[in-house]
């Protein structure tokens, strides 16, 4: 059974995660960099500091917003 998130909307799989998974242990799935990201789980913003204690369930949400330098 694959574990699947939906992430700013879409529905994506990830067959290296099995339970208990940590926020922090999704970001990594994903290959995002930690530091330029924040991200909403299941309506809440979530510290960066709190994701490697925060579970995530298969169907849970994420919104995911990238910072982007320029001006």
């Amino acid at each position: 059974m694959s574990f699947t998130l939906a992430i700013n909307g879409q529905n994506r799989s990830f067959d290296n995660l099995t339970p208990p998974v940590s926020l922090a242990q999704a970001i990594a799935a994903m290959e995002l960099k930690g530091d330029r990201i924040a991200v909403e789980h299941n309506g809440q913003i979530v510290q960066r500091a709190l994701w490697a204690e925060t579970p995530v369930a298969s169907g849970d949400r994420l919104e995911v917003v990238h910072f982007v330098g320029g001006g």
